[in-house]
């Protein structure tokens, strides 16, 4: 047994020994002490939390884009579905979780910001029983938008294919805590140099990203998605696959739909999309090593950049004001 003795300290000295860290987090609310905090160092989630153990909660990811959250009610109304799924109580009606996101947003005091919003099933056991937990917890998290505008869209990613399997059934449609092998997809892109890997389900037909959607236009102008029963329906990708129908109305597409695609649709594509929080919609130009198309951003891609932009702009419905 090893000799070496570690000691024992009070609450003072062990806040006292937390390491000061530049972290970007602007701002966190915790349910648990039903406070705003925008001190780093106490942005805690108690580690008998079933969310910190087990992974057993939900989450959302969005943007606040100069001063004004995206989407927040797509992504709320997700929440709700991913907790009904699982049967975890929503803490508080989603209107007055809005009331603390904007909140929250706001003591953080950072025009452009994501926002995460972690809804665990709660604190009281170290166990596995869920029904041990005493009550549901919210917290939200405010941090630093590296990508802070969305003004022109990027030139293209390359993305390749994951070996880390496919989650299945209602795994791969709730947007749980359990967030294991969308790490291990994001290490394995960061592993092979690539900006992306992507994963196939059991019959090998295209599924998504670590954290992203992935959709392709043929070259007869059509747009296909996967399902959304065997992937995580992304907010992005929702509006995404929206815009196209609008663009199918105006002939710029011929068709637009959720539909399973095999990787010769992939590899004989016009144009591969990635749809995510983040990345926006953002072409892909190199799939499995080889040019997607020309090698370039297709013109499907800059229509459907520039419909996404316009609904970050201050007219848009779909903005939440906070400052």
């Amino acid at each position: 047994m090893s000799e070496i003795l570690k000691k024992v300290v009070n609450r003072d000295e062990w806040l006292d020994r937390l390491p000061q860290m530049d972290n970007k987090l602007y701002a966190m609310y915790s349910s648990v002490t039903d406070c705003i905090v925008t001190d780093p160092s106490v942005m805690n989630v108690p580690v008998d939390d079933h969310m910190v153990h087990r992974g057993d909660g939900v989450f959302e990811s969005f943007k606040c884009v100069d001063g004004n959250l995206y989407n927040l009610v797509d992504h709320l109304d997700r929440l709700k579905s991913s907790c009904e799924t699982l049967g975890i109580e929503l803490p508080i009606p989603l209107d007055q979780m809005g009331d603390i996101i904007v909140q929250t947003v706001l003591a953080g005091g950072q025009r452009n910001a994501l926002v995460r919003l972690l809804l665990s099933r709660g604190q009281g056991t170290m166990g596995v029983n869920p029904y041990a937990c005493l009550k549901p917890e919210l917290y939200i998290v405010v941090y630093e938008l590296q990508q802070t505008c969305i003004e022109q869209m990027p030139e293209g990613v390359s993305v390749a294919l994951s070996k880390i399997p496919i989650k299945p059934g209602m795994f791969a449609r709730v947007k749980t805590c359990n967030y294991l092998p969308n790490v291990l997809m994001k290490k394995e892109a960061v592993d092979l140099g690539v900006d992306f890997t992507v994963s196939l389900d059991e019959n090998r037909f295209l599924a998504e990203g670590a954290t992203e959607n992935i959709g392709i236009v043929t070259r007869g102008k059509e747009l296909f998605m996967p399902p959304p029963e065997r992937v995580l329906a992304g907010t992005t990708a929702k509006r995404a696959m929206e815009f196209a129908k609008q663009l199918q109305k105006e002939r710029v597409v011929t068709n637009a739909e959720f539909r399973s695609i095999n990787l010769g649709a992939v590899r004989s594509a016009a144009e591969v999309h990635i749809y995510g929080t983040t990345p926006n919609i953002t072409p892909v130009t190199v799939f499995d090593g080889k040019p997607v198309g020309d090698g370039k951003p297709g013109p499907i891609a800059r229509r459907l950049f520039e419909m996404l932009k316009d609904e970050m702009l201050p007219a848009s419905t779909r903005l939440t004001k906070v400052f």
